[in-house]
């Protein structure tokens, strides 16, 4: 099985974890199995067309799965998965 960790911002959506475990062979597998286990994650992992939402990025063993094979990224025992939303933000400048 691999480790989910899951960030504060989608903590509530999984009953307020900050890590899950979840058995499949790769990134796809895994998430789905989040988001079939906990169905308020489904819009924040995955975009309409089933890809991976473009505002979250998903690292494995500290990998960006884009770089990879994205969702058909292989995963093995004991490996983990960091969900990190995107952020926008910052200060405005001083007037």
């Amino acid at each position: 099985m691999a480790t989910i960790r899951i960030p504060p911002v989608l903590r509530a959506a999984v009953g307020g974890e900050k890590e899950l475990s979840a058995s499949g062979s790769s990134v796809g597998e895994i998430l789905r199995s989040v988001a079939e286990a906990h169905p308020d994650t489904q819009s924040q992992l995955f975009s309409a067309d089933g890809g991976l939402n473009r505002y979250v990025n998903v690292y494995l063993n500290d990998e960006d799965v884009r770089v990879l094979d994205g969702l058909d990224t292989n995963v093995g025992e004991g490996d983990t998965l960091v969900i990190l939303p995107a952020m926008a933000g910052g200060a405005h400048p001083a007037s």
